[in-house]
C-alpha cells in the first residue's frame, strides 16, 4: 500500500475500471466507475462474480483484459502491496499475536512510519472507533463487533484511495449487526475516497451504499440508487431480493398481457414492453372464488409451499399466475392453508406498479 499521489494528478478522480477475468468455467466482464466519497455496493447471487471483482480491484486476482485506474493512475499489474487500497475481509484476518493497537499500526509501519508514529496514528483511529479501552487487547479477547471495527481502522489507517469491504457484517450476530451497521454507515459517510462493498444482504447494501450494482453470471444486470433498484427491479433475483412479485409483458393502456400467464390491470397507462411489480403483502387470498370481486386481477392458484417470513407467513402459489403472498399466522390458519390447497388470489390495480422494460 502507498499514499503517494499519482504523478500529473490534478486531484482525485475516483475509480475507472473495466474488469475482465476469464477462467475455465466463468467469465467476469463488468465496468465500474465511482467518484471520490461514493459508496458502491456489489450485489448478486452466489457465484455471480462479486468476490472475483473485489479481488481484481485489490490485485489478488489478475485481469485477463480491461483496465483499472484509480485517481488517474494505472494500477494494472501493480502488486497488491503497492496499491493505495485498503481491504476489510469477511473474517477480518487480524494478526492474532498483535494487539488491536499494533494491528492498526501495521499499515503505517509498512509505509515507512516509525513505530511511535504508527502507534500514534493507530491510537487516533481506535479512538474514532470507540476502541481506546481495547487498544491492548488481542483479537481473541475482542467481540465480533470490536474486531470488525479494528479491521476497518487497520484498513483506513493507510489512508487508502479505494476501500474494499468483503461482506463486512456477515460474521456478526443479528443484535451486533444492527449496531455495527449504523457505525459503519457513519464512518463510510466520512470517507473521502471510493468505497466498494460486496454483500449478499440487501439491507446492508440499501443502508450503506449510495449506488447499487447488481451482478449475475459475471455481468451487470442493473445499477442505480437503492430507491430506484427497490422500485424498478429488472430481474427475478432483484425482485426476490427486495421482496416483490415481478412480471414482464406488453402493455396496452391499463392492461398488461404477460409473456407467460394472464393479463394484469394496472393504474399506469402505458404502451409497449413493461415490467409489473407488487409486494406479497398486496395479495389477498380466498379459499372460494369471492362474490362481488371483479374478474380483473383475480387468479385461481394452488399453494406450492409455506414458510415463515419475519412475523408473517409467506405462501408460494402456482397456477394461473405464480406469485408470493404474505398473510398473518391467524389468516393462514383461518384459510386452512396447506400445500396443494386451492385458493383465489387478487390484487388491486392501485397496489401494482408498471414501468417500461
Amino acid at each position: 500500500m502507498t499514499t503517494v499521489p499519482p504523478s500529473g494528478s490534478h486531484g482525485p478522480t475516483g475509480l475507472d475500471a473495466h474488469l475482465v477475468v476469464t477462467r475455465a468455467a466463468f467469465h467476469l466482464d463488468i465496468t465500474l466507475t465511482a467518484a471520490p466519497g461514493e459508496v458502491v455496493a456489489l450485489l448478486g447471487p452466489n457465484g455471480a462474480g462479486k468476490t472475483t471483482a473485489l479481488r481484481a480491484l485489490a490485485g489478488l486476482t489478475a485481469l485477463s483484459a480491461g483496465r483499472l485506474r484509480l485517481d488517474g493512475e494505472q494500477l494494472d499489474g501493480t502488486p497488491p502491496e503497492s496499491r493505495p487500497v485498503g481491504v476489510v475481509f469477511q473474517d477480518y484476518l487480524l494478526f492474532p499475536h498483535l494487539t488491536a493497537l499494533d494491528n492498526v499500526a501495521f499499515g503505517p509501519r509498512c509505509q515507512g512510519a516509525t513505530k511511535a508514529e504508527s502507534r500514534a496514528v493507530a491510537a487516533g483511529w481506535l479512538d474514532r472507533m470507540g476502541l481506546t479501552a481495547h487498544a491492548g487487547a488481542k483479537p481473541r479477547r475482542l467481540s465480533g463487533g470490536q474486531a470488525q471495527r479494528v479491521a476497518l481502522a487497520r484498513a483506513l489507517a493507510t489512508r487508502p484511495r479505494l476501500l474494499l469491504l468483503d461482506e463486512p457484517l456477515a460474521a456478526l450476530d443479528a443484535r451486533t449487526r444492527l449496531d455495527v451497521r449504523s457505525q459503519l454507515r457513519r464512518h463510510l459517510a466520512e470517507f473521502e475516497a471510493v468505497a466498494v462493498l460486496v454483500t449478499h444482504d440487501p439491507l446492508d447494501a440499501m443502508v450503506l451504499a449510495d449506488r447499487l450494482i447488481v451482478i449475475e453470471h459475471g455481468r451487470i444486470v442493473q445499477q442505480g440508487t437503492p430507491a430506484d433498484i427497490a422500485r424498478h427491479p429488472r430481474t427475478d433475483y432483484i425482485a426476490h431480493l427486495v421482496g416483490l412479485n415481478l412480471y414482464r409483458g406488453r402493455a396496452e393502456g391499463h392492461t398488461v398481457k404477460l409473456e407467460t400467464g394472464p393479463a394484469i390491470t394496472v393504474t399506469e397507462e402505458l404502451t409497449g414492453d413493461v415490467f409489473v411489480a407488487f409486494p406479497p403483502s398486496a395479495v389477498t387470498l380466498f379459499r372460494d372464488r369471492p362474490a362481488g370481486v371483479s374478474a380483473r386481477n383475480l387468479w385461481r392458484c394452488e399453494v406450492a409451499g409455506l414458510e415463515t417470513h419475519g412475523d408473517r407467513i409467506r405462501a408460494d402459489l402456482t397456477g394461473e399466475l405464480s406469485l408470493a403472498a404474505d398473510l398473518t399466522t391467524v389468516g393462514a390458519a383461518e384459510l386452512d392453508l396447506r400445500p396443494g390447497a386451492t385458493v383465489w388470489a387478487t390484487v388491486k390495480a392501485t397496489q401494482t406498479h408498471a414501468y417500461p422494460a
